[in-house]
C-alpha cells in the first residue's frame, strides 16, 4: 500500500512510450480536475541521452573532475557505462502529466563530495545530479545549491598557545572593534541619543523629496528613520568619536544638513518589489537567477538584503498564509494501482503464439542486445524494426529504468534517435556507417558534418587485418551488398585474437597498380567523351525579317536566333573540336536546366589553353566571347580570313592555316 502512495516531493518514473525508457519527475503538485482524474505537476529532469553530444562532453569533463578531486576508487569500464545512465540533470521546467501514468518510485540526490559513485550501482532506482539544465539556452550549469562538506571547507584552527606564551598576531588585522560596552556613557545616554538620530532621520526624510513621495505621512517617515540602519549608524558615529555626544552630534547633523541612512527597502520602488515576488514564485531562494533575469540592474548583495527584510514586512506573513491554505486545499497524496498490462514490445506472451503484437518474423536463437544471453522467461523487441535486435527480461527492465544497456554496444545511440523518430523501412548511409563497428569516432563525426556528399569510411589497421584473417566470419562482399545488415563485432574480435598469433609473420604482399596522372586522365576523357546535345524536338520557328517592328510580346514567343545562325563559317563546337558526322548543326532549341544538388554536384574539370586556342579566340568579338561563355554546350562558328598572298612569286606559296579543329579543349574566359 505504501509502495503505491505517491506524495508531494517524491521522484517518480512516468511512461510516455511503450519503447522509450521512463522519465523520472518531480511531483510538485497534485491536482484534482474537473472529470475527476488526478494530474502531477512535475519538475522535468533529464538524461545523458536527452541532451546533445557537446554537452556530454561538457557532462564527461565534470565527471573528471568530481573524481580527480574526491579521489574516487578505480572502476571497470562497464561501471563506468552504467554510471552515466545514473546520472541526471535538474532543470527548472515544469509540466503536468497524468498521474495514472506513473511507474513507481526512485530516489535522486545531489552529488556530494564525500559520496563513493559506486554506491550508486549497488543500489536499485538511485540516480545522482549535479548540474543543472536548461532546455531552452541548451546549457549546462553547476547548481547552486551545493553541501560545501568535506575538508576544504573547514576552518583552519591554529595550535593552542602554551602557558606564559604571548599571542604575535596582529589584532587589527585579525578583526575591527565596532562596540566597545565598557564605555564611559550609561545606558540612559545611549538611548536618548538614539532617540535624536531617530528624529534627525525623520527630519532628513521630510527634506528629501523622493522619500517624502514614498512616505507620505508622518508616521510612515518615522517608522522608517526608526529601522536598524538608522541605530546602527548612531552606535557608529558614536565609536568614531570616542564615545563623545557633543562630537557625535555634529557629525549627525553637518553643516550641508541631516544625515539620511536608507537600507534596501526603502530604496527599492514598489514596482521592484513585485517583481522581486514574482521571481521568488519561479526561482525560490536562487538569487543569481532572480537578479539576471528580472532584476539585472540590482547587484546581489542588494537582492539578498532585501530578501531577508522583506520577510519581517507583513506582505511576507499575508503570502505565507496565502499559500497555506492553498496547500491544505490541494492533494497530499495519491493512491496508484501497479501497472499489470502487457507491454506491446514482448515478442512472445506467456500461452500466445509467438509474434504477436507487431513482432513478428523474429529469427529464433537470436540473444540478448545487452547480456548476450540466450535464455529468457520473456523477450522484449528493442530498436530499428529492421535489425530484429531484443532484449531479456531483466535487460528490459533496466533500459527502461535507466535509459540504456549493461554493457556497451554500437547499436546503442542508433536506437536512441530511431526509438524517438518515426519507424522506418530502412536506414540511411550515414546512419548505417555510424554504427559500424569498423568505424572510427573520428570517421564518424566527419559523416555527421557531410550529409549530402561524398564520404570515405577510414578504417584501421586492426580493421584491415580482421578482413583478411576472419574472411568466413565477417563475409565483406555479404556486408558491402546489405550495408544495413549489423555485424557482430565481438565475435570477429574474439576470433581475429585466436588466429592472429597463428597467422604468418610475414606481411602479405600488395602488387602496385600502374596510374596515369590526373592531367591525363582529364586529356583523355575530354577527346572521347565529349558533350551530346539532345535533339530538338522539333523545328525552331523562322523569323521574317520582312516584318516591321515586332512587338514585345511576339518577340519573347519566338526567342532570340542562336548565335550560330548570326555568325557564318565553319562550326566549332566550345571545346575547339568540329562535331562528329550526322550531329546537326542547325539552331538548337532551348535546353531546360536540370538543378543538381550541392553535394551530388560533379567535380569541376578545368581546361588549360593552348596556343592553338588561344589564336581562335582572336578571331572572336567581345560579344562572341561573352555568348559562348553563357552557353558553353552551342557550337561556336569561327570564320577564318584568309592571309594575303604576296605579289612576286608567281606561283601563291602553300600558307601554314591556323588549325580548324584541335585535339586540346579551349577555355572561353569571360
Amino acid at each position: 500500500m505504501a509502495a503505491n502512495m505517491y506524495r508531494v516531493g517524491d521522484y517518480v518514473y512516468f511512461e510516455n512510450s511503450s519503447s522509450n525508457p521512463y522519465l523520472i519527475r518531480r511531483i510538485e503538485e497534485l491536482n484534482k480536475t474537473a472529470n475527476g482524474n488526478v494530474e502531477a505537476k512535475v519538475v522535468c529532469l533529464f538524461r545523458r541521452r536527452d541532451i546533445s553530444g557537446n554537452l556530454n562532453t561538457l557532462a564527461d569533463s565534470n565527471a573528471r573532475d568530481f573524481e580527480e578531486e574526491s579521489k574516487q576508487p578505480s572502476m571497470s569500464e562497464q561501471h563506468k557505462h552504467q554510471l552515466k545512465h545514473r546520472e541526471l540533470f535538474l532543470s527548472r521546467q515544469f509540466e503536468s502529466l497524468p498521474a495514472t501514468h506513473i511507474r513507481g518510485k526512485c530516489n535522486v540526490t545531489l552529488l556530494n563530495e564525500t559520496d563513493v559513485l559506486t554506491g550508486y550501482l549497488e543500489r536499485e532506482d538511485c540516480f545522482f545530479y549535479s548540474l543543472v539544465f536548461d532546455p531552452v539556452q541548451k546549457t549546462l550549469l553547476a547548481d547552486q545549491g551545493e553541501i560545501r562538506v568535506g575538508s576544504k571547507y573547514q576552518a583552519e584552527i591554529p595550535d593552542k598557545l602554551g602557558e606564559g606564551e604571548s599571542d604575535t598576531r596582529v589584532q587589527e588585522k585579525l578583526e575591527t572593534k565596532v562596540w566597545d560596552p565598557n564605555s564611559l556613557l550609561k545606558d540612559s545616554q545611549i538611548d536618548q541619543f538614539l532617540v535624536v538620530a531617530r528624529a534627525v532621520g525623520t527630519f532628513a526624510r521630510a527634506l528629501d523629496c523622493s522619500s517624502s513621495i514614498r512616505q507620505p505621512s508622518l508616521h510612515m517617515s518615522a517608522a522608517a528613520a526608526s529601522r536598524d540602519i538608522t541605530l546602527f549608524h548612531a552606535m557608529d558615529t558614536l565609536q568614531k568619536n570616542g564615545y563623545d555626544l557633543a562630537k557625535a552630534m555634529s557629525t549627525l547633523v553637518p553643516q550641508g544638513g541631516p544625515v539620511l541612512c536608507r537600507d534596501e527597502m526603502e530604496e527599492w520602488s514598489a514596482s521592484e518589489a513585485m517583481l522581486f515576488e514574482e521571481a521568488l514564485e519561479k526561482y525560490g531562494k536562487d538569487f543569481n537567477d532572480i537578479r539576471q533575469d528580472f532584476l539585472p540592474w540590482k547587484s546581489l548583495a542588494s537582492v539578498v538584503q532585501f530578501y531577508y527584510m522583506w520577510k519581517t514586512t507583513d506582505r511576507y506573513i499575508q503570502q505565507k498564509r496565502l499559500k497555506a491554505a492553498e496547500a491544505d486545499s490541494k492533494l497530499k497524496q495519491v493512491y496508484i494501482p501497479t501497472y499489470t498490462k502487457p507491454n506491446p514490445n514482448q515478442i512472445m506472451a506467456p500461452g500466445n503464439k509467438p509474434g504477436m503484437n507487431g513482432a513478428a518474423g523474429f529469427q529464433k536463437g537470436l540473444s540478448c542486445e545487452s547480456c548476450h544471453t540466450a535464455q529468457s522467461p520473456q523477450w522484449y523487441a528493442w530498436g530499428p524494426a529492421n535489425l530484429q535486435c531484443r532484449l531479456c527480461a531483466s535487460c528490459w527492465i533496466y533500459w527502461k529504468k535507466y535509459g540504456g544497456l549493461k554493457t556497451p554496444t554500437q547499436l546503442e545511440g542508433a536506437t536512441r534517435t530511431a526509438t524517438d523518430a518515426p519507424p522506418r523501412t530502412h536506414l540511411t548511409r550515414q546512419e548505417v556507417q555510424g554504427m559500424s563497428p569498423f568505424t572510427s569516432a573520428a570517421g564518424r563525426a566527419k559523416l555527421l558534418a557531410k550529409n549530402r556528399q561524398t564520404f570515405i569510411l577510414q578504417t584501421t589497421k586492426l580493421t584491415r587485418i580482421a578482413r583478411r584473417v576472419c574472411q568466413d566470419i565477417l563475409q565483406p562482399r555479404r556486408a558491402a551488398r546489405r550495408p544495413y545488415a549489423s555485424i557482430n563485432a565481438n565475435a570477429v574480435k574474439a576470433e581475429c585474437m585466436i588466429r592472429l598469433p597463428k597467422a604468418p609473420k610475414a606481411p602479405p604482399k600488395n602488387r602496385p597498380i600502374p596510374r596515369p596522372s590526373l592531367a591525363n586522365i582529364v586529356k583523355e576523357l575530354a577527346v572521347q567523351a565529349p558533350l551530346k546535345l539532345k535533339a530538338p524536338r522539333s523545328a525552331p520557328t523562322p523569323i521574317n525579317r520582312n516584318q516591321g517592328n515586332p512587338s514585345r510580346s511576339a518577340s519573347a514567343l519566338l526567342g532570340k536566333r542562336p548565335f550560330e545562325s548570326q555568325v557564318g563559317g565553319h562550326p566549332f563546337s566550345a571545346n575547339g573540336r568540329p562535331f562528329p558526322s550526322g550531329m546537326r548543326t542547325t539552331s538548337q532549341s532551348v535546353i531546360k536546366r536540370q538543378k543538381v544538388s550541392q553535394g551530388d554536384a560533379p567535380n569541376p574539370v578545368v581546361f588549360v589553353a593552348t596556343k592553338d586556342t588561344r589564336a581562335l579566340r582572336k578571331h572572336l568579338t567581345q560579344a562572341e566571347m561573352r555568348r559562348a561563355a553563357r552557353k558553353p554546350h552551342t557550337p561556336v562558328r569561327v570564320k577564318l580570313p584568309l592571309p594575303p598572298r604576296p605579289l612576286a612569286l608567281p606561283l601563291p606559296l602553300p600558307v601554314p592555316l591556323l588549325p580548324s579543329s584541335t585535339s586540346e579543349p579551349i577555355v572561353l574566359e569571360d
